[in-house]
């Protein structure tokens, strides 16, 4: 349908607004197993870019248990959702390590783990496992090439050291985060993809050579998916697959997930013949790239002039075409930090608004 994404009864949406759309998602999920063939036990999707118990439940309808997240709301998230394994892809420290805790102890039937890096990371867990009486489960987090956290890959041998004097640690795998993979050129992508897991697999063979238990390789996010969904040793984590956004889809076009996040906006002044004004400022999708933050699905030629908090200003051919209060339909470029700007999204079947789902998981705490 060619204009999938309009709304009938839109007069009843506020905007600006989060619109999501389940049959679209669905078929997002189906792409993305399809690319594993159909093996789930492959994936291990992250959460952060959705945050919903809904689409949660939506992706462990169709097989999939096994999920990845950055914040111990997300972690909680996913237990409300009845998923069975849980990876909080950080490693808590301060405060956050009794928040750890005392989830785990909420859902003792979930296997969670966490990352760590440090070996001091890995004594604080002992510790508190110790004194909790709690074994915690974790994965070693390897820096594969982002700089960003990750041990380095000649610091494993002391980390193995002190997970093996840990009574309350077990080590289930090794992770790593290939995030400054972003080469349009998909020849160019792939081969930094083999590096990043050539990096990782060198750490694995370490570890598993030293540790009876059989071990699971974490691996990647969107951009590298498409070379990792090849490599049967690996279990991806890719995200944004649920909703798609205009960013990847322009960088990513192999990939061939389909838009199911809209941004609903309406038109609140016409400034002159070729000028208009609409509701949609940064505090309503995320703005830290550089103008045009959208693209419109029903507006032709329209420039992204500036944006402030509650506006954006748009240069049209004729802006007559534009009345005020005429509503406009955008994707944005980056998904995941615009979901975290809505406390709630409304939910389209069939071109009708039906429902609305909570971000639950936009908030820094929930029960723990």
């Amino acid at each position: 349908m060619e204009n999938w994404y309009e709304v009938e009864n839109v007069d009843q949406i506020d905007s600006p607004a989060l619109l999501v759309y389940p049959e679209r998602i669905k078929y997002n999920i189906r792409l993305l197993k399809a690319l594993v063939g159909n093996n789930t036990d492959r994936l291990r999707p992250h959460v952060k870019t959705n945050k919903m118990i809904e689409v949660c439940q939506l992706m462990i309808a169709e097989g999939i248990t096994q999920f990845k997240c950055s914040t111990i709301a997300e972690a909680e998230m996913l237990a409300m959702a009845n998923a069975k394994e849980v990876l909080l892809a950080y490693q808590p420290v301060g405060p956050k390590l009794q928040r750890w805790v005392q989830l785990l102890k909420a859902y003792p039937l979930i296997q969670f783990s966490c990352l760590v890096d440090h070996v001091d990371s890995i004594k604080s867990l002992g510790d508190i496992g110790q004194d909790e009486n709690l074994n915690l489960s974790v994965y070693v987090d390897l820096n594969v090439g982002m700089g960003r956290t990750g041990a380095d890959s000649h610091e494993l041998p002391k980390l193995l050291e002190q997970l093996q004097i840990q009574k309350y640690l077990t080590l289930q795998g090794i992770h790593g985060y290939d995030g400054h993979i972003h080469a349009s050129d998909l020849t160019v992508r792939r081969e930094q993809s083999d590096a990043s897991y050539a990096l990782l697999k060198k750490g694995f063979d370490f570890l598993q050579a030293n540790v009876a238990l059989p071990l699971q390789m974490v691996i990647g996010g969107s951009p590298s998916f498409t070379a990792h969904a090849t490599r049967s040793d690996v279990i991806c984590s890719p995200g944004t697959f649920v909703f798609w956004d205009w960013g990847y889809s322009d960088l990513l076009p192999e990939q061939e997930f389909v838009y199911a996040a809209v941004l609903l906006t309406r038109v609140i002044s016409v400034i002159d013949e070729q000028h208009i004004c609409i509701d949609l400022g940064y505090k309503a999708v995320a703005s830290e790239s550089p103008l045009p933050r959208v693209t419109f699905l029903n507006v032709e030629e329209a420039k992204s002039l500036f944006q402030s908090e509650e506006h954006l200003v748009l240069e049209v051919p004729d802006s007559s075409q534009y009345p005020i209060g005429t509503v406009l339909y955008a994707v944005p470029r980056h998904i995941c930090p615009t979901v975290a700007l809505y406390d709630r999204v409304s939910v389209i079947e069939e071109q009708v608004s039906v429902d609305t789902w909570n971000v639950i998981a936009r908030n820094r705490m929930l029960n723990f």
